[in-house]
């Protein structure tokens, strides 16, 4: 497996995006809806799984590609091909706030493992594929599930992670605790589990749920401080809720709170 070589540059901090340059005929896969600009030159096809392994045959090929659908993604996913003879670029979006991470797959043993939403785009030739949880406890309990993605190959990725993101090296035996829903992504030699936060006020007053994650090293563990679901929790508890009254930020004042902090609307 030889994956493309690119080159790449980061640009923004809160809402970033990732430009490629691509060599004549280099090409990068890229999820649906992450797209952003593109040189004229380069061409798009759509096509099933990430485009590697094309000596599979039709039926492997499908069978590549129907894995995805148990990680949520769809079964196709986009190829930018430079079709010119001079350099072109293409670049791609994050999704929501936060940081995009490059992920250089020559460094961590040919495999990355990372959330399932997380994926952004990778050089052709990285294989994206499905990762399964052999720990119960993990798969019901672990906030992604039994299923995480993973990636493979020699080449270039590119993930996405919500909020700021932190890089944590382990130590052989070193742990760390996370909340479940806070991973990002770990190396293929970080072993990843869960655990009960044990007692009675935490459990029930703590507010933080029932488990968190241990990752025990050695390897490289990204963490992200914003997950797109407690963003997507905070919005959905802080909108109008049932006739289109909203719920005020005004504490135990309400409405009254939202008139004395300067929110006038009628």
């Amino acid at each position: 497996m030889t994956a493309h070589e690119i080159d790449y540059h980061i640009y923004g901090e809160e809402m970033q995006y990732v430009e490629i340059e691509l060599d004549p005929q280099e090409a990068i896969v890229a999820e649906a809806g992450s797209f952003m600009m593109m040189d004229n030159g380069i061409s798009m096809d759509t096509i099933f799984g990430d485009g590697s392994n094309q000596e599979k045959g039709v039926l492997g090929k499908l069978f590549s590609a129907g894995k995805r659908l148990l990680t949520g993604e769809s079964l196709f996913m986009t190829v930018f091909l430079n079709a010119e003879t001079g350099k072109k670029k293409v670049s791609f979006a994050s999704p929501y706030p936060g940081k995009i991470v490059p992920i250089d797959l020559t460094n961590y043993g040919g495999k990355f493992v990372c959330q399932k939403d997380a994926f952004l785009c990778a050089a052709k030739g990285v294989s994206v594929g499905i990762e399964f949880s052999k720990r119960l406890g993990r798969g019901f309990f672990g906030g992604e599930g039994f299923i995480m993605q993973k990636l493979e190959g020699d080449g270039m990725a590119f993930v996405h992670a919500g909020g700021t993101m932190a890089r944590k090296e382990l130590t052989p035996g070193e742990v760390l605790k996370v909340d479940t829903g806070c991973i990002v992504g770990f190396t293929k030699d970080v072993d990843y589990n869960i655990e009960f936060v044990g007692g009675i006020k935490n459990t029930v007053f703590g507010g933080e749920g029932l488990f968190f994650a241990t990752l025990r090293g050695p390897g490289v563990v990204y963490v992200q401080s914003l997950p797109f679901s407690r963003l997507a929790s905070r919005v959905w508890a802080a909108a109008p809720q049932g006739g289109g009254k909203d719920k005020g930020e005004g504490s135990v004042l309400g409405g009254l709170g939202d008139i004395l902090s300067g929110d006038n609307r009628f």
